[in-house]
């Protein structure tokens, strides 16, 4: 996508160093992710996980005998597409808590797509590239140990 530069003269540049793809090139890594998500959350809402021996048992689960962090993202995914918020958070609290998140950084993927513009600073980029992975280590380390010993956190298997 092309822009005036700032002082208005007739040349053009690119709204992004380096990205001078079309706008629909830009949109189809985003559409498709969105759409490969809907999709499997139709899957998952047509093909109940409460039900034993229809999805794989998680490999924590069944060696270990102890929650990992994904343990109940089926059953809390078949829950919030029947709008059953509380069986959700039942069977995974943290899932639960990032969906909107993920959704905040979808519609932040789209608008760099449709746009070409990033709507962080290089700067602001930077410090979420470097603190994000460090935060999300931490929070899914915590709320695995924490949930194997707090009953109501766990994911309601075993």
């Amino acid at each position: 996508m092309l822009t005036r530069d700032d002082a208005g003269s007739s040349e053009t540049q690119p709204a992004l160093p380096g990205d001078e793809r079309s706008r629909a090139r830009r949109l189809l890594p985003p559409v498709a992710a969105g759409l490969g998500v809907l999709a499997a959350t139709l899957f998952i809402r047509t093909v109940d996980p409460h039900v034993p021996g229809v999805y794989p048992p998680c490999p924590t689960q069944a060696l270990l005998g102890l929650d990992c962090p994904g343990c109940g993202g089926l059953r809390a995914t078949y829950c919030l597409a029947h709008g059953d918020i509380s069986g959700a958070l039942d069977h995974n609290l943290l899932f639960v808590l990032l969906v909107p998140l993920l959704i905040a950084g979808w519609v932040a993927w789209m608008y760099v797509a449709w746009t070409g513009r990033q709507p962080l600073s290089d700067r602001a980029r930077a410090t979420v590239a470097r603190v994000l992975p460090v935060t999300l280590v931490v929070v899914f380390t915590v709320y695995t140990i924490v949930r194997n010993f707090v009953p109501y956190l766990g994911s309601g298997v075993g």
